[in-house]
């Protein structure tokens, strides 16, 4: 067969730079398209074999239905979450793969930084000592060590930052759904991990089973002055409760790399307009928030592996008719093959 075309949707320099080195030998024709893919966009991929995509596109039914007719085989997410992709209604028409583990280091690392920096006021003291401001003044924190973080979610990003925050000498528990078999991780129920932790870390997947797994109910259960970190998925946390929380000094401090409305607002610059989130301006204007814009996967070897391992993903579905990380509904919510198959879903 000819080269494989690919619909590159989403596509910020970074992608592009990464993209270009892991097809040197443009075995593929990759098309880079600035705009998100939505039921608006998706005529783009018209005469594409595949659909790359990110966090913030929308694979809903109607787009689906719009690349299946366009003769599209495979929808390639160059990320591990599939949220935002309608997986069971893919099923039988068109192929989900995805890239499981790009670089858990990458995010771990971010969730720590953002932590450190909330706590110990480096971005606050970064600001005034440009100003040639040396005051120490309200830039009082509080030591990591001895301090219990609750992690949710302990897959392999999960574990890690576990183990970052065992070298600080904290004390760790955690929730999952499945637990980790000797882990060695002190596991508790939901609400126990709520009641104990000083400092919270998000690092499950989204479903419709956890959306808002953080909410005005279960910040009432934390300690006064917990700290919250999201690295996941912004939908986790019900933003205006945040607010709430944050307003009623119940949340001490909140480090959020994802927020539940970002599709229209994170990787672009709107430094020159007026957001109309008003949710997101007020999380941002206050002085124990931090907000990064989804950064947290932002590395060399990470945006390496990301490239390395979707071009694998389509070159392994269409040459060798295998699909080792495909995703789809069985997989995802029957846990009846595990994606160790490598065989198509379908």
């Amino acid at each position: 067969m000819g080269k494989i075309k690919i619909a590159f949707f989403d596509a910020k320099d970074y992608d592009k730079q990464s993209f270009v080195n892991s097809n040197a030998n443009d075995e593929f024709e990759i098309i880079y398209l600035e705009t998100r893919l939505t039921e608006d966009t998706c005529k783009l991929a018209e005469g594409c074999d595949v659909v790359c995509v990110f966090v913030n596109d929308d694979v809903n039914r109607a787009v689906i239905d719009r690349m299946q007719q366009m003769g599209v085989k495979l929808i390639a997410l160059r990320c591990a979450g599939y949220n935002n992709v309608d997986i069971e209604y893919a099923y039988g028409k068109i192929h989900v793969v995805r890239v499981p583990a790009y670089s858990p280091y990458a995010v771990a690392e971010h969730a720590m930084a953002l932590l450190l920096t909330s706590i110990r006021r480096i971005h606050k003291a970064y600001i005034r000592t440009k100003d040639f401001n040396f005051s120490l003044n309200g830039l009082t924190g509080f030591d990591l060590h001895g301090k219990t973080v609750g992690v949710v979610g302990t897959g392999k990003i999960g574990r890690i930052f576990i183990d970052i925050c065992r070298g600080f000498g904290m004390n760790v528990i955690a929730y999952d759904k499945f637990p980790a078999k000797d882990s060695g991780i002190e596991y508790v129920a939901m609400d126990e991990l709520w009641e104990r932790s000083d400092i919270i870390s998000l690092h499950c997947p989204l479903t419709e089973e956890n959306r808002h797994l953080i909410n005005a109910d279960s910040i009432a259960k934390m300690k006064k002055g917990v700290v919250i970190i999201n690295t996941s998925r912004g939908a986790l946390i019900d933003s205006d409760a945040l607010v709430e929380g944050i307003k009623a000094r119940h949340v001490g401090a909140a480090c959020l790399d994802v927020y539940e409305e970002e599709s229209n607002v994170f990787f672009h610059d709107y430094s020159n307009h007026i957001v109309n989130d008003d949710t997101l301006a007020r999380l941002i204007s206050m002085p124990n928030v931090i907000v990064t814009s989804h950064q947290a996967f932002l590395t060399n070897e990470a945006l390496a592996n990301i490239a390395d391992t979707t071009l694998e993903n389509v070159r392994e579905f269409f040459v060798k008719d295998t699909c080792t990380n495909e995703v789809c509904y069985k997989c995802a919510n029957l846990n009846n093959c595990k994606q160790t198959h490598g065989k198509k879903c379908f």
